[in-house]
């Protein structure tokens, strides 16, 4: 049967720039296979799926163009966005392959808590990877994927970074006390580069943590490079991290699923 999809960009910078997204609202009847085959088609880095029966916690899977992944931050943003913006009311959690995690709006930014009990350790064998720089640190954090979670000394440093062959590589320069540049790029998850991405953002809240910083906030700016300007704003603390930002609806669309 036909359903709808909505097409929004989840981490914008005012109007412009985020990262795509399809919501489709009901996933009823179509099997992980077919999810599959539709967030393939459509080609966003990720494709969210929710199921949300009376009194129950809403849940959703999300896949990207190749994968099925536990969690995934600008999906859950977004999704937090359909349903208070959207949908028949705001709930407080939502039921992800992680668990259940909590959701919300602060005026116009949708956020997501996400735990911070990832297990994070020192990497090596990366330096190659980078065009003439040495890292700042570089950290592994099992998302349970293998988040690298680089920091470059310069800016420049982030904007020449190549497109990593494989796993997930985080690149970043602090461009201020509170303030990022980064980019991130996914090749395993079918994703060649991310122009936002949240799940990102809670691996560099472990990285940060693990290197004594036990609470702290940070903008992240992200998408320069790619033509889709996108600002991740990033908390943490004892309690865990929380990723939040504004949305845009562009369109609707009909599956014919």
């Amino acid at each position: 049967m036909p359903r709808h999809c909505y097409v929004l960009r989840v981490f914008t910078r005012g109007e412009e720039g985020g990262n795509p997204l399809g919501v489709v609202t009901d996933r009823s009847g179509l099997s992980p296979h077919v999810m599959q085959e539709i967030a393939t088609e459509l080609g966003f880095s990720e494709t969210i799926y929710l199921d949300w029966r009376e009194q129950d916690i809403p849940s959703v899977r999300i896949f990207t163009p190749t994968i099925e992944l536990p969690f995934a931050g600008h999906p859950l943003v977004g999704i937090t966005w359909v349903l208070h913006r959207l949908g028949p009311g705001g709930p407080s959690q939502i039921e992800c392959g992680i668990g259940p995690v909590r959701i919300g709006m602060d005026g116009d930014v949708a956020w997501v808590d996400a735990p911070l009990n990832q297990r994070v350790s020192q990497s090596a064998g990366l330096d190659g990877y980078l065009p003439g720089s040495v890292p700042v640190s570089v950290t592994t954090v099992e998302m349970p994927a293998a988040y690298h979670v680089i920091e470059l000394a310069e800016v420049a440093y982030v904007g020449a970074a190549p497109a990593a062959e494989s796993g997930m590589v985080f690149v970043f320069c602090r461009t201020g006390p509170d303030t990022v540049h980064a980019r991130f790029f996914a090749p395993d998850a079918g994703v060649a580069e991310d122009p936002a991405t949240g799940s990102a953002a809670v691996a560099l809240a472990a990285s940060m943590r693990s290197r004594g910083e036990m609470e702290g906030s940070l903008i992240i700016s992200q998408g320069e490079e790619m033509g889709a300007p996108s600002t991740v704003q990033l908390t943490w603390d004892a309690s865990g991290a929380r990723i939040g930002g504004t949305v845009v609806r562009d369109e609707v669309r009909w599956l014919e699923r």
